[in-house]
C-alpha cells in the first residue's frame, strides 16, 4: 500500500485496516514459525504497512 493511498483514506477506515493487517501479520508469523514461508519478505512488507498506517493515524490525531 502506497503512502498516497493511505493519505486518501478516512481515519476510521485506517483504524479498521490496521486491525485487519495486524491479524494478517500475526497469522503470517505463526505460519512462518511452523513451516518457513515461500517468500519471507511478506513479513517485512506486512509489518511496514502496519507501521505506515499507524503513523498516519498518529499524525492525524496530533493535528
Amino acid at each position: 500500500m502506497k503512502q498516497s493511498e493511505i493519505k486518501e483514506m478516512a481515519t476510521e477506515e485506517l483504524k479498521e485496516k490496521v486491525v485487519a493487517l495486524k491479524k494478517q501479520f500475526e497469522d503470517l508469523k505463526m505460519a512462518h514459525a511452523v513451516t518457513p514461508l515461500e517468500n519471507p519478505l511478506q513479513l517485512r512488507k506486512a509489518r511496514r504497512t502496519v507501521a505506515r498506517l499507524a503513523t498516519e493515524i498518529t499524525k492525524r490525531e496530533n493535528q
